[in-house]
């Protein structure tokens, strides 16, 4: 039957379809809705163990938008990359593995004990890297070994951007930034002949005899920018390119990019400070910050394209014609009914 067969060029031969579609396992309706009932009681769960870290770090994003407000998208892009392997995961399938429960209950314990002890380890990083070890565990629970490799880089993905780093860890790369920030805007100043003179991180701007400072502050040094950058970097390198140098140089460039782009920003507010002061704080050099997001994300896609477009890749070709040439012209042809 034409229906049930499916012709191999090399072999001459026809191969059923049903059992090649056999090949790949399936979930029944009773095993998605298992798993359906479990994940939801276990998201519930999960909710209210945790429900001061989710909290916590809601607020952070909300009230720090301009620095933060990205983790509130971060669990969308981790949803979407488990998205793109749903083909693989399905065929795969999924076991449940009892060596998920170790990590599972050694994170909550982890939590626990940062939530409830010491005033040091009471730190918004180190309950966060507990409900990262507890969702690992989760995930190796209920999807086993093979499914657990397909959602792993999603897992870390919102496990390494979807919180806020905290102003202790923030400071031993935000200082050297600072100084970057500082002494590039300085330089940019200069070559725009303005009488210009840089103490430390403290700009100083003469027009007309009148000094008028400008202090490249911690907010100034641009560490969130690159996080953000790093973020939207690892996710454009993940689903845009197949290669592994393209997707690590296009990761490795948001570090530049983001520091270049901070450079212009602070000095904008240079100028700016030259017409009016009040320019350089509140509500205006947020606008400014965010005004040059724009610029950035668009270097970040011409370097996109430059990557795509340094190599050419050949489509392959499916061989028909050579394989008909090769075939024996004494094989009688197979009428189908």
């Amino acid at each position: 039957m034409s229906s049930l067969f499916r012709d191999d060029p090399q072999a001459g031969s026809q191969l059923p379809v049903r059992s090649l579609e056999l090949q790949q396992p399936r979930l029944d309706a009773g095993q998605l809705r298992g798993l359906a009932i479990g994940g939801a009681i276990v998201l519930g769960l999960l909710i209210w163990l945790f429900w001061h870290f989710f909290a916590r770090q809601f607020r952070i994003a909300i009230h720090h938008q301009a620095d933060w407000g990205h983790t509130l998208v971060i669990p969308l892009i981790a949803g979407y990359f488990v998205y793109l392997n749903r083909h693989r995961l399905l065929a795969t399938g999924f076991k449940t593995t009892w060596v998920g429960l170790i990590p599972m209950v050694l994170g909550t314990a982890w939590y626990v004990f940062c939530w409830l002890g010491p005033i040091t380890l009471r730190h918004h990083n180190l309950q966060g890297a507990g409900l990262s070890l507890t969702l690992f565990g989760i995930v190796l629970l209920f999807f086993g070994f093979r499914a657990t490799a397909y959602l792993l880089f999603p897992l870390l993905y919102l496990c390494v951007f979807g919180q806020g780093i905290s102003d202790r860890l923030m400071n031993y790369v935000t200082f050297p930034l600072q100084d970057i920030t500082a002494r590039g805007s300085f330089v940019f100043l200069k070559l725009i002949d303005l009488d210009i003179v840089r103490r430390g991180n403290i700009l100083t701007i003469y027009d007309d005899g009148v000094a008028k400072p400008l202090n490249v502050s911690e907010a100034c040094s641009g560490m969130r920018m690159l996080v953000a950058f790093l973020a939207l970097g690892v996710a454009m390198a993940y689903t845009g390119f197949k290669h592994f140098w393209q997707r690590v140089t296009l990761v490795m460039m948001g570090v530049p990019i983001a520091i270049f782009v901070n450079i212009l920003r602070v000095s904008t507010l240079a100028l700016l400070s030259l017409v009016d002061s009040n320019f350089t704080a509140g509500d205006f050099h947020t606008f400014i910050g965010l005004l040059w997001l724009v610029p950035a994300l668009l270097i970040y896609l011409g370097l996109i394209w430059i990557l795509r477009h340094l190599i050419i890749e050949e489509e392959p070709s499916d061989g028909g014609p050579q394989l008909a040439a090769a075939a024996p012209s004494n094989v009688p042809m197979r009428s189908e009914s």
